[in-house]
């Protein structure tokens, strides 16, 4: 009797789950299908903005990207995904500026990790959502980004120029006016019998190159100066203690 019991009980619970697996069925059976139809709708797919297929720079209207070459995303790259190669150029006031030559990435052995990304300090990186990305030889993973040429470097405009050349001839009156203060200094001790006095800016390199990096700004030149002079005071105590000393042994 307790088998016939049993018999019926485990064929009740048999079609109760029968019944609950035809109605999760029967629900599939209305809702929207999302099965997308690939390749033959390949140009209407929706892709999410966050997929991570490839790296790109970031390139404006003008065709300008904002890469300084500064190296910071391939040190991140913890598979060395990424080689920049760099060059010197000359600018308009004659100074030597570093520009991207070459910015090579594979794609091949990229993690997607996005370090390059977060890490750019001036925002010329980004992932594409592009996720065709199959190749039939590894070879063809490897790509420049920087795929357009590099624009020649701005000509100065009137005004860089009139203040470029302002300043150059405010140093050449300022270093002629130093020599012309040292000259009647050492004219003026000659005349008095007194030994021409030491300029410590004149023996000292370091104070010297000072002088000149502050580019006939009387400020400047007036810190540096009183900065040399304390130095000066401060040798002359020591010697003279050091004098004292060596007297009174």
């Amino acid at each position: 009797m307790g088998s016939v019991k049993d018999y019926f009980s485990s064929l009740g619970k048999g079609v109760a789950s029968l019944v609950k697996g035809l109605e999760v069925t029967g629900k599939e059976f209305v809702t929207p299908k999302i099965t997308e139809r690939y390749p033959e709708d390949r140009d209407n797919m929706h892709i999410a903005q966050r997929f991570r297929a490839t790296l790109e720079l970031i390139y404006d209207a003008e065709g300008n990207h904002r890469c300084i070459a500064c190296g910071t995303c391939e040190r991140n790259c913890p598979n060395g995904t990424i080689t920049i190669e760099s060059k010197m150029v000359d600018t308009w006031d004659g100074k030597k500026k570093k520009k991207l030559d070459r910015y090579v990435y594979d794609l091949g052995s990229c993690t997607f990790c996005q370090l390059c990304v977060v890490t750019c300090p001036t925002n010329a990186l980004q992932f594409s959502n592009d996720f065709e990305q199959a190749v039939f030889t590894r070879s063809k993973l490897v790509k420049k980004l920087n795929y357009l040429p590099e624009k020649p470097e701005p000509k100065p405009t009137p005004e860089q120029i009139a203040k470029m050349e302002a300043e150059k001839q405010a140093k050449i009156e300022a270093a002629k006016a130093a020599a012309a203060a040292k000259k009647a200094a050492t004219q003026g001790d000659a005349a008095a019998g007194r030994p021409a006095a030491k300029d410590p800016a004149a023996t000292d390199d370091k104070a010297a190159k000072a002088l000149a990096a502050a580019g006939g700004d009387p400020e400047k030149e007036a810190k540096i100066k009183a900065a040399l002079e304390k130095a000066a005071k401060l040798k002359a105590e020591r010697e003279a203690a050091k004098a004292g000393g060596d007297a009174a042994k």
